[in-house]
């Protein structure tokens, strides 16, 4: 099993002090992997329902400092030399597919070989279509988006003539470091698990319990049958709260059934957001749990 950590990239702790001394501070602890997720612009008004409660609220009000994912990563980048960086997840319809292409090349670039591109089709519908993509139809103009990023950081000369992206020959460089950046898809309906099956290099699962998590695994499962995908070959991982006041038992439990359901990366993500208790709670979970894993 390998862990990583959610960087404070929003809230009061969204700064450049925090932030280097946090990723430097996870890297030499020995976690594997440091994780940025992805707002644009918090609306004042949301009548999309957040599926991460039950209440369905969003958690941040509109003034919360929210750092954009990739350029808060890049600063990382500098500092690190080891640990893997991803996104939890970077909304695909945010962005121009041709300049999220480049960005992430440019990133892994620098930080050869240690990019993971962690996508979604987002929730919010009032943030999905400020950037011109049509709520009903993100999942398949992620679809193509996925396709174009993947086409940008293979071929010496690009071009796509699809339903929402066309443009005619292009060069895109730099090229990632290995050739391309693996995509771990979130999302848990049977859409988004077809989208991990035909196009993914892995699942990215947020907030599951194990028995969610088997029964994901199971359509999953179905999902790469339909495609002749081999299931073996896509990475799962699992994103996960870790709580200020950690049940090391508790804690060594879960993550030993999501592991026996084949889960082999870790994100843990603490909503405490002073740099002194942050790191005293990762540092805790690194001395306790991680060994007994």
């Amino acid at each position: 099993m390998k862990f990583g950590c959610h960087l404070p990239v929003y809230g009061a702790a969204a700064t450049r002090d925090v932030l280097l001394g946090f990723a430097r501070r996870m890297e030499a602890l020995g976690y594997d992997s440091l994780w940025a997720s992805d707002h644009v612009v918090i609306p004042y008004t949301i009548a999309s329902r957040y599926p991460y409660n039950p209440t369905g609220d969003f958690p941040l009000a509109p003034g919360t400092s929210f750092l954009e994912p990739l350029v808060a990563l890049g600063l990382v980048a500098g500092v690190t030399e080891r640990v893997r960086l991803g996104t939890t997840v970077l909304v695909l319809p945010h962005r121009h597919p041709v300049l999220a292409a480049k960005m992430l090349a440019t990133l892994d670039h620098l930080a050869p070989g240690r990019v993971i591109l962690g996508a979604g089709v987002g929730w919010m519908k009032e943030e999905v279509e400020l950037f011109g993509v049509p709520y009903a139809r993100r999942g398949a103009w992620s679809d193509e988006a996925i396709r174009v990023m993947k086409a940008c950081w293979r071929d010496e000369r690009v071009s796509h003539r699809g339903e929402f992206v066309r443009f005619e020959a292009l060069g895109v460089a730099p090229k990632p470091a290995h050739g391309t950046i693996p995509v771990w898809i979130g999302g848990h309906t049977a859409r988004a698990l077809r989208r991990v099956a035909e196009l993914g290099d892995g699942w990215h699962a947020a907030f599951p319990s194990a028995a969610k998590m088997k029964a994901g695994l199971a359509d999953l499962a179905a999902a790469c049958r339909h495609v002749g995908r081999d299931m073996a070959s896509l990475t799962i991982s699992a994103r996960v709260g870790l709580p200020a006041r950690q049940d090391a038992d508790a804690l060594v439990s879960e993550i030993r059934d999501l592991a026996a359901l084949g889960v082999s990366h870790m994100i843990l993500e603490s909503r405490v957001r002073d740099l002194d208790d942050m790191t005293a709670i990762y540092e805790k979970f690194a001395r306790d749990v991680r060994p007994r894993v």
